[in-house]
């Protein structure tokens, strides 16, 4: 979609160093926008270097505030003279001790200040809140209580809770309250993005998004026997990138969105990349038993059997309809992804760690 982006005012992109900001923070560096980044700490050179030299080479420039998600206020700063702010700051992990502290409270809390800021702002025309398919569903047996089997941005997780997918509880919880912030003012319109799980190369040289995570286990040989058919689906980060600068800047973009370009499983993640490196690394080429899974995953991996029942030969599907028609996304294959995401992680030596 062709689509204005004025740079007259800044924009600010919160959590400007994370995966999807990263390629986010390009795009509009590129358009010859002026990107007030927030982040934990703008003295760590290292972490944001990839950012500057990003901007040494696009018209746009880039400035650096300090932010912290749990401290009200900390956000004024950065958003000062803004028109849109994009909100994609809050942690993607499912490996925690402490659910409400390491998940709950930065994804509730940073919303909650983020949006209050922006509603204190004249400025903030628009607030794009990057959330998740998980404030839709926490299972892939979710779908089949969906009309027609498939998800769609009328649907909200139910199923979620603090001690059950908390990270999806977290998503939930920080969307409803961006809806809430949202409805009681009339100064900004809000937008939610809503991805499936990110799959793609990062700009940032040391990325911890949890499908890092999943992808390592594709040619570290924990996979070589076979992978799950654990129901989820998959977006290319560079197309979610598109999806947040469209929902910015297109006039008609509102509520919610769906942002996937995939109905798929952990296995057929997998398998897309047999014919580039299924001679060199031992990806996974067949499914493992859900028996199997059911009676390891707990002691293996840590995965309940709930999870199990619920996710693996279930089928994830979901309607991306609309982000085709509002945004005019479309998506790249699966195959592409994969392997752009599998190479880079090759030629970091990230594979075996």
């Amino acid at each position: 979609m062709n689509m204005s982006i004025p740079t007259r005012h800044p924009v600010l992109v919160t959590g400007a160093t994370g995966y999807v900001a990263g390629w986010l923070v390009k795009e509009l560096l590129e358009a010859g926008v002026t990107v007030n980044a927030a982040v934990r700490n703008p003295g760590n050179a290292a972490k944001l270097r990839h950012l500057r030299e990003i901007a040494d080479g696009s018209p746009g420039t880039i400035r650096f505030f300090e932010a912290d998600l749990l401290k009200p206020g900390s956000y004024a700063a950065a958003m000062e003279g803004c028109s849109v702010v994009f909100h994609t700051a809050s942690p993607f992990t499912t490996r925690v001790r402490n659910p409400q502290k390491e998940l709950i409270d930065p994804a509730l809390k940073g919303t909650r200040n983020v949006l209050e800021t922006a509603a204190a702002i004249a400025a903030v025309e628009r607030v794009v809140v990057t959330s998740s398919c998980a404030a839709i569903y926490t299972d892939a047996i979710d779908c089949r209580k969906a009309p027609g089997g498939i998800l769609r941005e009328d649907i909200w997780n139910t199923t979620a809770s603090l001690t059950y997918q908390p990270y999806s509880f977290s998503k939930t919880l920080a969307e409803r309250e961006a809806w809430r912030i949202a409805d009681a003012q009339n100064r900004f319109k809000l937008v939610a993005v809503n991805p499936s799980l990110v799959i793609g190369p990062a700009l940032n040289p040391d990325p911890t998004s949890e499908s890092f995570n999943i992808v390592r286990q594709f040619g570290n040989g924990t996979m070589k026997l076979g992978a799950p058919k654990l129901g989820l689906g998959a977006v290319d980060v560079r197309d979610l990138a598109r999806a947040h600068l469209a929902a910015g800047f297109v006039p008609n973009a509102e509520g919610r969105y769906i942002v996937s370009g995939h109905n798929t499983n952990i296995l057929e993640l997998g398998k897309a990349l047999i014919e580039k490196y299924g001679n060199t690394h031992p990806v996974p080429r067949k499914s493992v038993p859900k028996s199997l899974v059911w009676l390891l995953g707990p002691i293996l991996g840590g995965i309940s059997r709930r999870f199990v029942i619920n996710n693996v030969d279930v089928k994830w599907r979901a309607d991306n309809s609309r982000s085709k028609r509002d945004l005019g996304m479309t998506y790249r294959p699966l195959e592409e992804s994969m392997e752009d995401m599998f190479q880079q992680m090759i030629d970091v030596a990230a594979l075996g760690k």
